[in-house]
């Protein structure tokens, strides 16, 4: 990569940044606590905002879903709408991951004020939205089982910057080759002491700690 090259990327982040840090801002100014969830396409995401969903809603938490996808279809906002909170859709036009103009964008559309925890859920990939900065105040991973057991020694950016890893269809364990404690050493190695909740949106095992761990962090 060039130099100048080097510079024109440099100035992207940077402008990204800042404008990450202003989504921040309102969601603060209205205590929403706000979460960039991330994985590969297939690993349960929607699945796994809709069992959240399903979760917190006994406790009266209302959540918002902003849904970012490559093409202009609402097939996983609408399961949000279905279920009873607000979502809205992203169409990025192709590119691979959302930024903070993107999600600028939605928050503007979106009513912040009844809402406790906004939901982004970012397009699948495990490479592009590691570098872009949204303004959220957690970036979430959700690895699952059939993926395998490598891709934190393939795709490290992505766990570096983690705050909370999800492990997903772990009810599939007994039926893949997939070697529970070499993941869990590459997760180690990128992100030391990273929380991690293992779950099957399946069964709904292992749900009950990542909400308790959700619910200390909404403020209201």
């Amino acid at each position: 990569m060039s130099e100048n090259r080097i510079k024109i990327v440099e100035k992207i982040l940077d402008a990204n940044d800042r404008l990450a840090n202003s989504n921040r801002q309102r969601f603060n100014e209205v205590g929403v606590y706000s979460i960039n969830l991330m994985a590969s396409p297939g690993a349960g995401k929607t699945s796994f905002i809709l069992k959240t969903i399903e979760g917190l809603m006994a406790d009266g938490v209302q959540i918002g879903v902003i849904e970012g996808d490559t093409a202009p279809v609402t097939i996983d906002s609408d399961k949000i709408n279905a279920a009873g909170m607000p979502a809205i859709q992203i169409n990025t036009g192709g590119e691979c991951h959302l930024d903070a103009v993107m999600l600028e964008n939605a928050i503007d559309q979106m009513d912040l004020s009844p809402l406790d925890l906004v939901i982004v859920e970012n397009v699948g990939n495990l490479i592009c939205p590691a570098a872009f900065a949204l303004g959220t105040h957690s970036n979430v991973l959700v690895a699952s089982i059939p993926e395998g057991d490598d891709k934190p020694y393939k795709y490290p950016n992505i766990y570096r910057g983690l705050d909370v890893l999800i492990i997903n269809k772990t009810d599939l364990l007994p039926y893949i080759d997939f070697n529970m404690d070499y993941f869990r050493q590459g997760v180690e190695m990128l992100n030391p002491g990273l929380t991690t909740f293992a779950v099957s949106c399946k069964t709904g095992e292992g749900m009950d700690p990542w909400l308790e761990w959700l619910k200390g962090r909404i403020s209201k």
